[in-house]
């Protein structure tokens, strides 16, 4: 007797339909590529997990192996891939994993190679191997080549000066779900690298949520500081990225070391 079954829910199922939350969303990176930290993480209580395939030391295997860690928690799973490549998308999708977000996205050219590399043919350019594959659970999941885009949550980033400029013709290419807005890059490509706060890329980032928001897609936005994730909601982000599992790590043992050494030492805690 063969097991027929739907995949669990996508990021998109956080803010539409019978399961939608509700509330704010906020979520984290999970950038060390550890399966055993990425279900760490999953308990915590996080809406979702950013498991981060553009910046962490991360390949197919590990990633796929993320995604089955997180799998028996609430927590959502989103991969960032590395690029906006028809080829890698393919495989991740492939992996199982149902929410991407597709970094660099530049203008509605970009966002549209994207959703084109989520579609079957004739409407994309992604391969066909469910029978193969994690994603249709191994032709598992019903009419899953008429069916997949329903699973699919796809969000692009908007991290550049020039997309800001073209947030609103970005929100609008259907098939995108959503915009994730990199205030790091934004900055750098502003010419104030490592100036997230400052007036000029706090602007970009609010201006391109009222366009996601005025299209009608969901919008989220990446802010470590507390100060600047509330400043973002009350503009009208849907979802915050609010850490990351290295960083955590890093300030938490930072902390640690200064506590006791610092005062073994005889200078007292340490200032972070």
């Amino acid at each position: 007797m063969s097991f027929r079954v739907d995949p669990p829910r996508s990021f998109k199922d956080l803010f539409h339909g019978e399961h939608a939350l509700g509330r704010t969303v906020a979520g984290m990176f999970v950038c060390s590529g550890d399966a055993s930290v990425a279900e760490i993480c999953a308990g915590s209580g996080m809406d979702y997990l950013l498991i981060d395939a553009e910046h962490g030391p991360m390949n197919l295997q590990s990633v796929l192996d993320q995604l089955r860690a997180i799998a028996g928690y609430p927590a959502v799973p989103v991969v960032r891939v590395p690029f906006n490549d028809p080829v890698l998308i393919k495989q991740f999708l492939d992996l199982g994993a149902q929410s991407l977000i597709v970094p660099m996205v530049n203008n509605a050219d970009d966002a549209a190679a994207a959703v084109s590399a989520i579609r079957y043919a004739p409407a994309g350019v992604r391969g066909v191997g469910s029978a193969l594959a994690r994603s249709a659970r191994w032709n598992r999941v019903p009419d899953y080549l008429t069916r997949a885009e329903d699973f699919l949550t796809l969000l692009v980033q908007v991290e550049s000066a020039e997309a800001v400029e073209n947030a609103a013709a970005i929100a609008a290419v259907d098939g995108i779900d959503g915009v994730f807005i990199g205030p790091s890059d934004l900055s750098a490509t502003m010419g104030l690298i490592g100036q997230q706060s400052h007036p000029d890329v706090v602007a970009g980032v609010k201006q391109t949520i009222a366009e996601v928001k005025a299209a009608g897609k969901i919008v989220g936005v990446n802010a470590f500081v507390e100060s600047q994730a509330q400043d973002y909601l009350v503009a009208g982000a849907d979802f915050v990225n609010v850490g990351a599992d290295v960083a955590l790590l890093a300030r938490g043992t930072e902390a640690l070391a200064a506590r006791f050494i610092g005062e073994a030492d005889g200078d007292g805690p340490a200032s972070y």
